[in-house]
């Protein structure tokens, strides 16, 4: 098996996933998962040394910027349920922080996909993707499997689903990477929460 997982490349997730962003984000300690009030979107929370940012996960975009959060409770550390506050349009409200300090992301869907994360070469983690129970030991790399990420420089903080299910997120020590599932444009997304 750890020679397997060892010989797999790193490779895209197969459809309907795409490539929406990778930011770099030195000093990342977590992320989490929030919904945006007006457009349903999938956004994703990044707490770091240097502040907090926002996501959008359909498009990439950062859409807000706090550099200088409020030291008291700015970091997921300070609360017993790992959140921090929202910032942007999710101002007001709190977000569950998976990271460096703890908590979990989702790591599998509601119609069958999964991620697993693995370290056949310690220190370094691997993403990996699964459709319908199609783990490393069940079938080839490429069709039912796929490593999608490979945490070789820099040293992996989370990776999971959104409740959702329509956004992948990948947090390292130094940057975030997402994907989303392909639709036919925003609004057939929408229609589909």
């Amino acid at each position: 098996m750890r020679n397997r997982l060892l010989a797999a490349p790193v490779v895209p997730p197969p459809e309907p996933w795409q490539s929406v962003g990778f930011a770099p984000v030195g000093g990342l300690l977590g992320i989490g998962f929030a919904s945006h009030p007006d457009s349903g979107h999938d956004l994703v929370m990044v707490v770091s040394h240097d502040g907090h940012g926002l996501f959008d996960a359909v498009t990439g975009e950062k859409v807000a910027r706090d550099r200088d959060p409020d030291p008291e409770g700015s970091t997921p550390d300070d609360a017993a349920d790992l959140s921090c506050p929202g910032l942007g349009p999710i101002a007001g409200s709190r977000v569950h922080i998976a990271g460096l300090f703890g908590g979990g992301l989702h790591t599998t869907t509601a119609d069958g996909w999964a991620l697993e994360v693995v370290t056949p070469a310690w220190p370094n983690d691997r993403v990996l993707l699964s459709r319908d129970g199609g783990l490393p030991h069940a079938g080839p790399h490429g069709e039912r499997w796929w490593h999608i990420f490979h945490s070789d420089y820099s040293e992996l903080r989370a990776a999971g689903f959104s409740p959702s299910g329509d956004t992948i997120a990948v947090a390292t020590s130094s940057d975030l990477s997402l994907w989303a599932r392909a639709q036919d444009g925003d609004d057939s997304r929408d229609a589909t929460r």
